[in-house]
């Protein structure tokens, strides 16, 4: 029996990490979609988001055995993600411009707070999805079954869960005062949404009723490594490509205002 927690508490470790990271994402997210409000609208609609994240978690989690088993609504939250990663990756600087000013001249509030909304649910699907993934493999407590699941999995799930909110509640603050400093991030904060759309989208092609990709193809060691390096060089050379940006952009106001 001591043996059972202590790979309870191995997998709690490694899943707070994994929903810290997706949290993080989710809140690089909310501060990047709500960037071009005025600033008392800004904080409003990320404060939605954050509920909303806080809502739709928790959803969710008493909706596993429906989220791991209808194909359609994995799909439906890859096809998003990616949607929105591409979209604003292809657009062009002139473009970003010309949307975040029509958004913000009109009725630009509640449809942002409508697109971190949608967002938050396709990054909800995708964590749940992630923890259940690593928690179902547990042994089982003997404690009943919760959820769908075993109950002890289903609290470790539930434990994970919270500890990556309260990140997102913590860091979307953060990533917004870092937006200002370093705009690049923007990008690859876009192509983060992107890539998890991607691992969505596999987790999809491997449902059992799609049968395109091998059934444990998601949860293969090569997959996973995949996966984490390749999110994780975006996330460098994202940030490093950003450093430059903002320094361009002080020797441009450097020079304008000299002249």
């Amino acid at each position: 029996m001591e043996s059972i927690w202590l790979e309870y508490a191995w997998t709690l470790l490694i899943l707070i990490g994994l929903e810290g990271i997706l949290s993080a994402d989710n809140a690089l997210v909310l501060a990047v979609i709500a960037k071009h409000l005025p600033d008392d609208q800004k904080k409003r609609a990320i404060n939605y988001g954050i509920i909303m994240a806080f809502v739709f978690r928790f959803a969710a989690l008493f909706a596993i055995s429906f989220i791991a088993n209808v194909w359609q609504v994995q799909a439906i939250g890859a096809a998003y993600l990616i949607y929105l990663g591409v979209k604003h990756v292809i657009q062009g600087p002139e473009d970003h411009k010309e949307d975040a000013e029509g958004e913000a001249a009109g009725k630009g509030f509640w449809p942002t707070v409508a697109k971190i909304g949608l967002a938050d649910l396709a990054f909800a699907i995708d964590s749940i999805l992630a923890a259940v993934a690593l928690a179902i493999v547990l042994p089982e407590t003997g404690l009943g079954h919760f959820g769908g699941m075993d109950t002890g999995q289903f609290f470790i799930v539930v434990i994970a869960g919270i500890a990556g909110l309260v990140l997102i509640k913590f860091a979307a603050g953060w990533f917004v005062q870092l937006l200002d400093k370093r705009p690049g991030l923007e990008t690859t904060a876009y192509l983060i949404v992107a890539w998890v759309g991607v691992k969505l989208a596999v987790i999809t092609l491997s449902h059992d009723k799609v049968g395109i990709l091998p059934h444990d193809f998601p949860h293969s060691t090569g997959w996973t490594i995949a996966f984490w390096v390749i999110l994780l060089g975006i996330a460098i050379f994202g940030w490093i490509l950003s450093g430059k940006t903002a320094n361009k952009d002080k020797e441009v106001s450097r020079e304008g205002s000299s002249s």
